[in-house]
């Protein structure tokens, strides 16, 4: 068998349904849990804006090398690393830099193949601008990955995780499920109802509920771990614990 033909091992797109949701502290979460379970995982996080330093990682790329214990070399954790805290296209374009989009998905793909498990995380939601004209939902379609979609806790959570949902339907990208993470003890009636009217409103499957957590990035990793392990999350993802 050629190395063209060894099929690629399974993996997850982690996306939100807007920035700032938590998805890396979830896929962290995962990747760790992954670990602790004997999983050799790898973590890739193909564009990072609002990093001061590009020829180090980003805080999103050394949280998700840390849980996944592939230590911080930068290229093995992402292609780009874009200092204003903006889209990545609107970063890519001030900055001068041009991406070969053949040459971006070759790369995650040549990453994805050293492990048993892959978990690409995207920029914001779906339809955030990645590289000129194509968007993340893009890349999602053309690594063939399913997705993890986070969705934030409050009021609007509903809305913005069924339009998640329709523009994947829509562009025929498969929903290994949805998942709303940072619920508070004292959440009002629509937080705490919000994943009861999206399950009733979608097939997509829910994953749960995560409790929102504190302290350092690290230790929150741990903690969110804990609670999907709780929620038996690998065996959703075919992964035995």
């Amino acid at each position: 068998m050629s190395v063209a033909e060894i099929p690629a091992p399974p993996g997850l797109f982690v996306t939100g349904t807007d920035t700032g949701v938590g998805k890396t502290l979830v896929g962290a979460a995962l990747a760790y849990l992954l670990r602790q379970k004997g999983c050799h995982v790898g973590v890739f996080k193909p564009l990072e804006s609002g990093v001061p330093d590009p020829s180090g990682l980003g805080d999103d790329g050394r949280l998700l090398a840390w849980a996944a214990a592939v230590g911080e070399e930068p290229d093995l954790i992402g292609a780009y690393r874009l200092r204003e805290p903006l889209a990545p296209s609107l970063a890519l374009r001030r900055e001068g830099i041009r991406v070969d989009w053949r040459d971006l998905l070759r790369a995650i793909r040549q990453n994805r193949m050293k492990y048993d498990f892959h978990l690409v995380e995207g920029a914001g939601g779906l339809l955030v601008p990645l590289v000129e004209r194509r968007l993340v939902a893009d890349l999602a379609a053309d690594l063939g990955l399913p997705l993890l979609i986070v969705a934030r806790p409050g009021l609007g959570t509903v809305n913005h995780t069924l339009l998640t949902l329709e523009v994947a339907k829509a562009r025929g990208l498969r929903v290994a499920g949805w998942i709303i993470s940072g619920l508070t003890a004292g959440a009002g009636v629509a937080e705490r109802h919000a994943a009861e009217e999206i399950a009733r409103l979608t097939d997509a499957p829910c994953w749960g509920v995560l409790p929102r957590v504190d302290g350092t990035p690290q230790e929150k990793v741990v903690e969110l771990a804990a609670h999907l392990d709780r929620m038996e999350i690998l065996g959703k993802i075919g992964c035995g614990g």
